[in-house]
């Protein structure tokens, strides 16, 4: 068998049908294009965002102005200061520890520690950000605050 004796199984492929072309065609006075109108002519339909005359998706929507900051936002997860009561006195906790107790979830996102509540013991605490707050709270207890880059 050679390349130029290879030809496609019967029945497979269709000829294109030729509109507007006499009566030889088969369609002839529409062209397979129905009666009168706007799809009668050519370059007919009404694209993809025409919505039968309703205001299209587009214009109802409001026009977003000024300057967007999602770009550049920052996402935390957060731990408030009362859920580190849970840990032993003079305990360092760490982003793996807080994992293993299930106060966060994920070891990928940054971790800021939220002043929420009261801290009775003294911790070494090591996250990426933290409240003035909390910040303030940890040191009275006479605990240590790292940051971790």
């Amino acid at each position: 068998m050679e390349i130029h004796e290879l030809k496609p199984k019967k029945g497979s492929t269709t000829r294109k049908h030729r509109v507007g072309r006499g009566h030889g065609s088969g369609s002839v006075k529409t062209a397979g294009r129905g009666g009168k109108g706007q799809t009668a002519r050519s370059g007919s339909g009404k694209g993809p965002t025409f919505e039968g005359g309703q205001t299209p998706w587009y214009r109802r929507l409001p026009k977003m102005k000024g300057f967007k900051n999602f770009i550049f936002k920052k996402e935390y997860q957060e731990v408030s200061l009362f859920r580190l009561n849970q840990f032993e006195n003079g305990t360092e906790i760490n982003p793996k520890l807080l994992v293993e107790h299930g106060l966060i979830r994920k070891l990928e996102l940054p971790i800021k520690v939220l002043g929420n509540g009261e801290l009775e013991k003294k911790i070494t605490v090591k996250a990426h950000a933290f409240s003035k707050s909390a910040e303030e709270k940890i040191k009275a207890k006479g605990g240590l605050v790292e940051r971790l880059s």
